[in-house]
């Protein structure tokens, strides 16, 4: 009796329609991503080296794959209905622990298990709250059942190797126990992500291509946000007097960033929503794959190091030792420039699987970036951070005018599919007021 009246007050789950919406809940469970975003940032910012930089695309890689999990949870029952966000919460709490702990996770293996054994059970409640509710929410779907069960070997191998990375014991030779568990880890990440493709699709369903979409570009934009306040925080532009040579710096933070999300949400963006909503069936599983859940990791990935880069610049810039004339130290030029081309070639190749179309004007900045990449190691870092901005400017000026008559067309399509998608849905609530709709 007192479950039924728990489950009343709840009242009952619901699944995703079709041309449904990201929910409230689903944004506040991004907020945890944030979090982790930023700590992979930190963490990496405060010694930027090879192995470091690997170890921060390892970990950004092992939480996206949660992250693509829980998409496909999303994609089928609405997280913020019923019992679920009781579920969801217990998520969170799970993925912030992972977050707070990554750190941990590639540390000397003489300081103790403890930070890598919480990675490792966080992972664990993680994966179990996404495979009930998966569970849950294809329990009258046998084909989903049974693609479910298919990936159960993914989460016990993958949460195994993550065992044996965290217990590696400390009599392990220094020089070789750091590069086993950063194998071990890497295998995760390549048991996890061919494990999404090996499946197939059959089993699969995005009920809403409107919701799957909207989902991934929120997080891409969160990702963009994150390298805002990394440079802010990060660059030492808080808690400081303004000087002269920070404003500038700021500013050229914030254009390239604002170009880098012009390059996507200016139109390949809607265009692939558009894409994504007239493929069906297989066709749409595979897309959503393809192009969201992989394609959007190293977009994902070229933004945490282009924010690494311009915070050591804007860093440079701001200290009073050094000054505007100082160049960058050490790896900042690359990584800024290196983390643009990234999510460029990264946007290029999701605009292709989506679209089936290549952008010249894409092509030609990757191949500006990799021509100036040298001589902004030999420009003081706000010539440098100035150089990368003009040249994501210069993007964006020439795409206005080259695809000036494509952007209008775009524009209309997507005013007249909002148009008729608001008509719609205002006539059926009028029958429903009226008591008309069943």
């Amino acid at each position: 009796m007192g479950g039924d009246r728990w489950r009343k007050g709840l009242g009952p789950s619901a699944r995703v329609a079709p041309a449904a919406r990201v929910d409230k809940f689903e944004i506040f469970f991004d907020l945890v991503f944030v979090v982790s975003f930023f700590i992979i940032t930190r963490a990496t910012a405060a010694n930027v080296t090879g192995r470091e930089l690997l170890h921060a695309l390892l970990a950004l890689a092992v939480l996206w794959w949660c992250w693509v999990v829980h998409s496909a949870v999303a994609a089928r029952l609405r997280l913020g209905e019923g019992f679920v966000p009781i579920l969801m919460v217990v998520g969170m709490v799970a993925l912030f622990t992972f977050a707070l702990a990554l750190p941990q996770a590639f540390g000397d293996l003489r300081q103790g298990t403890a930070g890598p054994i919480l990675v490792t059970v966080s992972y664990v409640v993680i994966r179990v709250v996404h495979t009930s509710l998966y569970w849950y929410a294809t329990r009258d779907d046998p084909a989903a059942q049974r693609k479910m069960w298919l990936f159960l070997p993914e989460v016990l191998l993958s949460t195994c190797l993550l065992l044996v990375a965290a217990l590696l014991p400390p009599q392990v030779d220094p020089e070789t126990g750091p590069w086993l568990r950063d194998a071990l880890w890497i295998a995760v990440v390549v048991i996890q992500y061919s494990s999404g493709l090996l499946a197939g699709t059959d089993g699969w369903k995005i009920t809403s291509a409107e919701h799957w979409t909207e989902r991934y570009d929120l997080i891409l934009i969160i990702a963009l946000g994150e390298s805002v306040i990394s440079v802010g925080v990060g660059g030492n532009l808080l808690g400081k007097p303004v000087t002269w040579p920070a404003i500038p710096a700021a500013i050229f933070g914030i254009l390239f960033t604002a170009a880098l999300w012009w390059a996507h949400f200016d139109m390949v963006g809607p265009a692939a929503r558009i894409a994504l909503h007239a493929a069906q069936g297989h066709p749409r599983v595979a897309m959503a794959r393809d192009a969201y859940a992989y394609l959007y990791l190293p977009m994902i990935a070229g933004v945490i190091l282009f924010a690494l880069g311009a915070e050591e610049l804007v860093r440079t810039v701001t200290d009073p030792v050094g000054g505007a004339a100082e160049r960058g130290h050490g790896p900042a030029v690359p990584l800024l420039f290196v983390g643009v081309m990234v999510y460029l070639a990264a946007n290029m190749a999701f605009q292709w699987r989506t679209l089936r179309t290549l952008s010249w004007t894409r092509l030609g900045t990757l191949v500006v970036l990799a021509v100036t990449l040298p001589i902004g190691r030999h420009l003081s870092a706000l010539g440098a951070l100035g150089l990368l901005t003009a040249i994501c400017l210069a993007l964006v000026a020439v795409e206005l005018v080259i695809f000036a008559d494509a952007r209008v067309a775009l524009r209309r399509a997507v005013h007249q599919e909002r148009a008729s998608a608001e008509e719609n849905e205002a006539a059926w609530r009028a029958r429903w007021h009226d008591g008309e709709s069943e």
